[in-house]
């Protein structure tokens, strides 16, 4: 077993594991999840979302983003400055249309959940670009 610092276990899912966990997924979150897909600008239902809470993977549910680290890119998608911990995020070089940039995905289930861009707010100048079908808010209270 593979722990990240917040005491997470990371160890990959089996292939077989991920389709039993895909078996109950929309067309639209198995086009985003598995097929690397990306939805629509301003329509996801994350997008809004002001509640107190962490985002977790819509697949697996390892815990992605906190609330704290939510913030308004203008993109149409959720943005967040950092991960919820830093093992929790797979990163991959990503040229599909013909621009280079960086995809990130779930280090245990594999799912893709959005990119990453430089041009985020300080403290780490990062812009977790995500798909709100890729994950599901879990409400916590404010401390």
């Amino acid at each position: 077993m593979t722990l990240s610092a917040a005491g997470y276990d990371l160890t990959p899912l089996s292939e077989a594991e991920v389709a039993e966990k895909a078996a109950d997924l929309t067309p639209e979150e198995r086009r985003i999840l598995l097929d690397h897909g990306t939805e629509h600008p301003f329509c996801g239902t994350l997008l809004d979302n002001k509640q107190t809470g962490d985002y977790h993977c819509r697949l697996c549910d390892l815990p992605l983003f906190s609330s704290n680290a939510k913030f308004d890119s203008g993109t149409g998608w959720p943005s967040f400055f950092q991960p919820f911990d830093p093992d929790h995020i797979r990163y991959l070089e990503d040229s599909s249309l013909g621009m280079a940039r960086t995809e990130i995905r779930c280090p245990r289930c594999d799912s893709h959940l959005g990119h990453v861009f430089p041009d985020g707010p300080p403290p780490t100048g990062q812009r977790y670009c995500l798909n709100s079908v890729a994950m599901v808010f879990h409400p916590r209270e404010p401390q």
